[in-house]
């Protein structure tokens, strides 16, 4: 019996669901195969025919019709890829023409980072004079010192509970992407902040249940991710500092300032639960200085002064 395209695609969404693929890429797969079906549809192109000129005349019309950008061409060319090798393991097809078929990666932008200095001021800054405002950096300053101390993702820090954290040990379990899950270490400052926030819990929740969520509104509801990403931004702005803060870069920060100070990328790809070392490295600047300090101290020939 002859499975069509559409089946085909509905067993491969299946198999990677089982594989805790996100809704959102699970939709963004089926998004661009639909897409490459019909473009086969209207030029009579048989699945198991598609050949590399088919790859280049679908990109070259994506490109032409849609002015896609090279980063979702290059995530359209890859649910086609991975699609293709399931369906050429699974012998739906005899080869995947897409399995060594590139396009020419362009160069990623760093993302910005903010000083150490600065993310001081903002974490330093006075209290409010307002109650209210008082109790609300009280909750804010504990997300943001997570934020920078553990290098979460927003979603960690909106979704985290209170039996993830371990005070004693100073380290938290972070169900991240995939519903991975991981262990991760945070400091003093942010310990310190986590408990001021948490003795102010029980006033706006009434008691502690070990399921709910860590951050909350006067409510007692569980804060939204947006609502985080607002409170962030604004007690930047009250601390007089001139940066568009957002969840991601105090992330970028601490992977940055980690792997200044540490020099450890394993580490710091483990502690942000990247699952491939290449992403992790997007996060970092290089360090020119310290490059050349473990140069000077590591090479055999890289000494300035030969030695008497």
């Amino acid at each position: 019996m002859t499975i069509d395209n559409r089946q085909l695609l509905i067993m491969w969404l299946k198999e990677r669901e089982i594989q805790n693929q996100s809704q959102h890429t699970l939709q963004a797969y089926e998004r661009d195969l639909n897409d490459f079906f019909q473009f086969c549809v209207d030029r009579n192109i048989q699945l198991y025919d598609v050949e590399k000129t088919d790859l280049r005349e679908f990109i070259a019309y994506k490109v032409e019709q849609f002015q896609l950008s090279p980063s979702s061409l290059q995530r359209m060319l890859s649910s086609i890829r991975q699609f293709m090798k399931w369906a050429e393991q699974g012998n739906y097809l005899e080869f995947n023409p897409a399995d060594d078929f590139q396009l020419k990666r362009q160069s990623r932008p760093l993302p910005g980072l903010v000083n150490i200095e600065t993310i001081k001021q903002i974490m330093e800054q006075p209290d409010p004079k307002s109650e209210i405002q008082r109790q609300l950096w009280i909750r804010d300053k504990a997300i943001l010192e997570l934020l920078y101390s553990s290098g979460l993702r927003l979603a960690e820090v909106q979704s985290m509970s209170i039996r993830d954290i371990d005070f004693n040990r100073q380290l938290l379990r972070i169900t991240g992407k995939g519903n991975k899950t991981r262990i991760v270490p945070f400091g003093s400052k942010a310990k310190d902040a986590l408990m001021h926030w948490l003795q102010l819990y029980p006033a706006w929740h009434g008691d502690f249940v070990p399921e709910a969520q860590v951050f909350i509104t006067q409510k007692g509801n569980p804060l939204g991710v947006r609502q985080i990403e607002n409170r962030v931004k604004f007690q930047a702005q009250r601390a007089g500092v001139n940066v568009d803060l957002h969840p991601h870069l105090l992330r970028h920060c601490f992977a940055s300032h980690m792997l200044s100070n540490s020099g450890d990328l394993r580490a710091v790809q483990e502690m942000l639960g990247h699952t491939n070392l290449t992403t992790t490295q997007i996060y970092t600047h290089v360090d020119f200085d310290r490059l050349a300090q473990v140069y000077d101290q590591a090479h055999p020939r890289a000494q300035h002064k030969e030695q008497s």
